[in-house]
């Protein structure tokens, strides 16, 4: 029995009595009578007519799909990457997640493939915010950064995060409860205009007359936690971790954990996330909360914006706030 040949958008159009024009728009829903559109969809579904993506971005020069990357061992990035990507879906647009692995190079090596595959767009929690690389990206594609502006890349969105505010919160925080010696476990990444936290802790400490440690750590609790246990072992350890992740935050309940130290009666923590996780561990963690639906919804807007009439839209800043547990409390002499 010969094959079925592929129905085509001229067999949808011919049922229904339009042009191909006014069919391609009806299947879109951008153009026509919602009886219309209602109609045309119905004619295609029942043709068993299915829009060809190579013939849509031949046509149009756009592909509909739009680039996400982040680091994905971080668990509160791995939650924005699913949100990103939900609320693109929501925007008609497909995502291809891709993992910068808190690796420069690797982003490097992401960037590459979204400019290869053409992507329309692109939504990043950039590694490397000043990087040369970002250039690579056509002035076609829309870009928009999360966390740090793209210093290498100025006409670029960018949706930002008011790190002074929490990480100053943070830190009077545990000086208010009698912390002096305090950790910070921070992510191994290179230190950038945009997002300067390992500066502007040692800053803000050295106003609250605070004794801070800075530790470099992999993203993921499980690596971070062999780094906090090497911290946690010396004898005149910090009394207080404050973490730039939730993620390093859990590992250092782990270390804690295998060194006999309760949380907080020996050792106060502090994240930088409030990643879902961190009200359901035991005890709760004391954390700095971001608005993630607001921050997922100014990212995808703005990248609609540069993909509609191509304005660079001005920078959004999000503000966190203390989210106070039972991982932080004052010290005992």
């Amino acid at each position: 029995m010969p094959k079925e040949a592929r129905r085509t958008l001229q067999d949808v159009a011919d049922a229904a009595g339009l042009s191909l024009a006014a069919t391609s728009y009806a299947l879109r829903g951008t153009r026509g009578s919602a009886a219309t559109i209602a109609r045309v969809q119905t004619l295609a579904d029942e043709l068993g007519y299915h829009v060809d993506p190579i013939a849509r971005a031949l046509a149009s020069g756009r592909t509909g799909t739009i680039g996400v990357s982040g680091s994905l061992r971080d668990l509160w990035q791995q939650d924005l990457s699913v949100m990103l990507t939900r609320a693109l879906r929501t925007a008609d647009r497909d995502a291809t997640i891709a993992d910068a692995d808190a690796d420069p190079a690797a982003e490097r090596r992401v960037v590459q493939r979204f400019a290869a595959q053409r992507v329309d767009g692109v939504l990043v929690s950039p590694v490397d915010p000043s990087a040369d690389y970002w250039s690579l990206l056509p002035p076609s594609t829309a870009v928009v950064s999360i966390g740090d502006a793209l210093t290498g890349r100025p006409a670029s969105g960018a949706v930002l995060f008011d790190n002074r505010v929490g990480v100053t919160t943070a830190m009077e925080h545990l000086r208010a409860l009698g912390h002096r010696r305090i950790a910070l476990l921070t992510p191994s990444l290179p230190s950038t205009p945009g997002r300067p936290s390992e500066l502007l802790a040692v800053q803000v400490a050295g106003d609250l007359g605070l004794d801070l440690l800075v530790v470099p750590a992999p993203a993921s609790p499980a690596q971070a936690a062999g780094i906090a246990a090497l911290l946690l072992s010396v004898p005149d350890r910090p009394t207080a971790v404050f973490c730039l992740s939730d993620s390093l935050a859990f590992g250092v309940y782990r270390a804690a954990s295998d060194l006999g130290l309760r949380i907080p009666a020996d050792l106060s923590v502090v994240g930088f996330d409030d990643h879902q996780l961190a009200g359901l561990v035991a005890p709760g963690l004391t954390t700095m909360a971001w608005d993630e639906d607001a921050i997922v919804a100014a990212a995808v807007e703005q990248l609609l914006a540069l993909e509609g009439d191509g304005e660079v839209p001005g920078p959004v800043t999000f503000r966190p706030e203390l989210v106070v547990r039972a991982s932080t409390a004052a010290l005992h002499a």
